[in-house]
């Protein structure tokens, strides 16, 4: 599985999630504790927003706890919204185009858990995809397939709608192909001014997923920061979101939602 940190708020160094916090991502890379396996060396990757629409982005294959270049960019960069993800593979090879977050114009996504029997639903899942996004796919993973679709399903215009729309069509091509479905999603992922982030799997044992107030919003409202595990032990400030369920966290501050794709997998 993986670790993931996520934020939206002031700006603040990224050294604040990833490696100043008693338990920061780099921590969980190789002590995760609330994970099928506590190593996490797959390779990580940050993507973070500044002046530009897209997203900057830096990814590699080492362990997040080697990189002595991730700890000198998580010092140095400032950001109001950004998203840090250390790797340990289910699907695809340790090659940096698997490397989460991925990126697509203003869009990062990046994901934990899995898709059970993904190799048999993969042709029909790229299928879906129109040209251009065919084309963007780089890595072999399916969390870059589930962005992909999510952005066909118009990520622009809903995006917690196309998400629900991109996991009902894998649970109905998987049923149509094994006649069972098996989805574990926790996945954060933003246009740059919202942070989004879900919790949900078809057997109700999905990857975990906290909130925690952090800094403030650029309308004096509450920053929150979103995480796999906590960063510390305050365990009175760390939230745990629900399975079936989505939170957007904006200028408003955090809102949490309701995640239902069955719904839409069995009208299908």
């Amino acid at each position: 599985m993986r670790r993931w940190a996520a934020y939206r708020g002031e700006p603040l160094y990224l050294e604040e999630l990833v490696s100043s916090p008693a338990h920061s991502l780099i921590e969980q890379s190789h002590c995760a504790t609330r994970a099928k396996t506590a190593t996490n060396g797959d390779g990580f990757g940050i993507a973070w927003y500044g002046d530009r629409p897209e997203p900057g982005r830096y990814r590699d294959i080492l362990p997040a706890w080697s990189d002595c270049n991730l700890r000198s960019l998580a010092r140095q960069i400032r950001s109001p919204l950004f998203l840090a993800h250390v790797r340990a593979a289910t699907t695809g090879a340790t090659r940096r185009d698997n490397c989460h977050p991925f990126v697509h114009g203003r869009w990062s996504f990046m994901h934990n858990g899995q898709i059970s029997g993904f190799e048999q639903i993969r042709r029909s899942m790229e299928s879906l995809l129109c040209d251009e996004l065919f084309n963007a796919r780089t890595g072999t993973t399916d969390s870059e397939l589930l962005f992909l679709l999510a952005l066909r399903f118009g990520l622009d215009a809903d995006p917690l709608g196309a998400v629900e729309k991109a996991i009902a069509t894998v649970e109905k091509l998987s049923y149509e192909k094994s006649g069972e479905a098996l989805v574990r999603f926790t996945a954060a992922f933003s246009n740059g001014r919202e942070l989004y982030a879900v919790r949900y799997a078809t057997d109700h044992r999905p990857p975990t997923l906290y909130a925690a107030p952090m800094g403030e919003t650029a309308g004096g409202k509450q920053g929150y920061c979103l995480v796999s595990e906590p960063l510390n032990d305050e365990a009175d400030t760390w939230v745990e979101i629900p399975d079936g369920s989505a939170v957007r966290v904006n200028d408003e501050g955090m809102q949490a939602l309701l995640f239902q794709p069955q719904s839409l997998s069995k009208a299908a």
